[in-house]
């Protein structure tokens, strides 16, 4: 499946913001340095332990799904990772960086972006006005009252985030208009915003229909290279078609990592997860709902 292009602004060239996400993430998969990186992180809620224990490294680009039932810890660690409940003991570096102690904003702007289970949108605007926005909200000029010119450079990215998220013919709909399914695209180009180099995902086919889902399967899969993302997603159908790894949880500790195929095959988690009649096979024909 071919690639979209966010950092390619028909006018300007090559988005300088864009370019220095791309040229970072090259020096390190060059030097071997993670993405993402979790040592001994806990987080603890009085008596309740959410997160025992966690260490989990991310390369660069890479694409990771986190997988586990309810109550495992899957959103607890994406908010540990994006300091919205930091962690009570551990460590948490981001390209290399302790962030551990920087709120969520320090880290936005360090690449790290979010999506969240509950649809979090500007109901009373366009699609392309919410896009703007959030293309203007992390850049220079975001304070700006000035309407912006057909040149400027944050609507000509917005109107590629559009189509990068198959929105195009909704343009101009009121966000309030829009379909479950398409509200959840738009946020994926909200995260699109700025340079990302690392996206958490926090269940984006949750409600969706069978059609919506294999939607959200081309977009994530035509990311560029050097975005990466963690997903957490109840539906192995999807998870597993967009992940080249896989993280398993249970009871807030990491309980069996591999890839797509050996999490599916492996025993243990066919029982306890998908069922002992699951198997392989079963993916291949589509989502189960």
């Amino acid at each position: 499946m071919a690639q979209i292009d966010i950092t390619h602004s028909p006018k300007r060239g090559r988005n300088r913001e864009q370019n220095r996400g791309t040229d970072a993430l090259s020096r390190l998969q060059e030097t071997g340095r993670f993405a993402l990186e979790l040592e001994a992180v806990s987080r603890h809620f009085g008596a309740l332990v959410a997160l025992a224990d966690i260490n989990l490294a991310v390369r660069a680009g890479e694409r990771r799904a986190v997988l586990g039932s309810n109550g495992a810890g899957k959103t607890t660690l994406f908010n540990a990772i994006t300091g919205d409940f930091p962690p009570t003991t551990g460590r948490v570096r981001l390209f290399g960086e302790d962030v551990t102690t920087l709120p969520a904003y320090e880290r936005i702007r360090r690449g790290l972006r979010r999506t969240y289970q509950i649809s979090l949108l500007f109901n009373g605007l366009s699609v392309i006005d919410n896009i703007f926005l959030a293309c203007r909200g992390v850049g220079r000029g975001r304070f700006s009252l000035l309407r912006p010119k057909k040149d400027d450079g944050a609507m000509e990215m917005a109107e590629t985030l559009l189509h990068a998220v198959h929105l195009d013919d909704r343009r101009d709909t009121m966000v309030a208009e829009l379909s479950y399914g398409q509200q959840r695209q738009l946020e994926i180009a909200l995260a699109l915003s700025g340079a990302p180099r690392l996206i958490l995902f926090d269940e984006p086919a949750a409600g969706l229909s069978p059609t919506e889902r294999t939607e959200l399967v081309e977009i994530l899969q035509a990311l560029p290279e050097h975005i990466g993302f963690i997903i957490i997603e109840h539906d192995m159908d999807v998870a597993l078609r967009v992940a080249e790894s896989v993280t398993m949880m249970h009871n807030g500790r990491i309980f069996k990592e591999g890839t797509p195929e050996e999490i599916e095959n492996d025993p243990e988690v066919q029982q306890l997860y998908l069922g002992q009649d699951y198997t392989a096979q079963d993916r291949t024909g589509g989502s189960r709902g």
